[in-house]
């Protein structure tokens, strides 16, 4: 999916308690959440959505994250056996991308709120025979993955469509397991720097992005060095 950002008083969310090591302070268990940016992802729930139209939108040479692809998926040294989400799949660019990575003995969940992304998702991967991917419907609060399941979770210019950044990145705690990753990438929103439909679009740049993820209970591993990206900042974080 394509994606917009948010700041907010970090809000207690009601969520599946995440442990941590006794040294390491676990996700928050929180109460309640306001949506940070209501509405933000009607297109996607839009029952009439033509998948045609994303994928020419998704998968141009204009997209950075497109026309990177390669070098971004090296990024995340995937091997074989792992288990990875994609988060925001959208049309399922890395996901495909990610499953000849992980081989048969891997699983990769494309996950999306979008339930015709879903489909087409799940459709791809049977075409394609990859049986070790699993098109998964998530909800505006949840990845909707089991705990403790996934190896790593990458987020590729869709945190800023999250509009509860707070539950949904507690259901990503909960979903990885101890040790796991999380990788954000997502539009670098500098006011006089980023293009005008960034600075509307985009709710939150780099640095409310890490205060948000590391509140919800993640350790900040680094900021990757990617100069072939202009418009975009690489994020890699761990649940303890």
């Amino acid at each position: 999916m394509p994606r917009p950002t948010f700041l907010l008083p970090l809000l207690l969310v009601t969520f599946a308690g995440c442990h941590s090591a006794p040294d390491q302070p676990a996700a928050p268990t929180p109460v309640a959440e306001a949506s940070v940016k209501p509405g933000i992802n009607d297109d996607f729930l839009d029952p009439t959505l033509d998948v045609g139209k994303y994928e020419q939108r998704f998968e141009g040479e204009s997209r950075e994250v497109f026309a990177q692809r390669g070098r971004i998926a090296g990024l995340l040294d995937l091997r074989p056996g792992m288990a990875v989400a994609d988060v925001g799949a959208g049309t399922g660019l890395y996901t495909m991308m990610f499953a000849p990575k992980v081989g048969a003995a891997g699983r990769v969940y494309g996950v999306d709120i979008a339930p015709k992304f879903v489909e087409h998702i799940r459709r791809t991967a049977a075409a394609k025979a990859l049986p070790q991917v699993q098109a998964q419907l998530c909800s505006e609060r949840s990845v909707e993955l089991p705990a403790a399941s996934v190896d790593l979770v990458f987020v590729c210019d869709t945190y800023h469509h999250f509009e509860y950044p707070m539950a949904t990145l507690a259901s990503i705690h909960a979903a990885l397991r101890h040790g796991g990753q999380l990788v954000i990438l997502d539009f670098i929103r500098e006011p006089g720097q980023s293009r005008e439909w960034i600075l509307g679009h985009v709710r939150a740049g780099e640095a409310v992005v890490r205060q948000e993820v590391e509140a919800a209970g993640f350790t900040f591993v680094r900021r990757e060095p990617t100069p072939f990206l202009r418009e975009n900042y690489l994020l890699r974080f761990q649940k303890p």
